[in-house]
């Protein structure tokens, strides 16, 4: 449960500085709404990025893993269509901002994973 409360804090992290940095993204709404929209993404991220990662994997290999940005972007706007207070201009900032949802949990991951070292 508590890895579950950090991966949703760490989204919606990200999903707030891919909106601050990213024109063509924008995140609205409470506090609450803005942990559900990470939910959702959370959600997308666990049931369908396997399914689609897998069916594309001859088109990754072909692609050297170029594809994979253009696969996250695609799930960032399906994200958006499913929640009402999140909304992505087209595939390029949603490329864009899945970029910068990864390196913020990159980052915070390393972060978190070095202070539990330290305990």
């Amino acid at each position: 449960m508590r890895n579950f409360v950090i991966r949703l804090v760490i989204n919606a992290f990200g999903l707030t500085g891919a909106a601050y940095v990213v024109d063509g993204i924008e995140l609205t709404g409470t506090f609450t709404e803005v942990f559900f929209v990470a939910f959702v993404f959370g959600l997308v991220n666990a049931l369908v990025k396997p399914v689609v990662f897998f069916f594309s994997l001859p088109f990754l290999l072909l692609s050297l893993g170029l594809l994979a940005f253009v696969l996250n972007g695609a799930l960032l706007l399906l994200t958006a269509r499913l929640v009402d207070n999140f909304s992505v201009a087209g595939l390029g900032p949603a490329i864009l901002g899945s970029m910068v949802i990864s390196i913020i949990s990159i980052l915070m991951g390393a972060a978190l994973k070095d202070d539990k070292k330290k305990r």
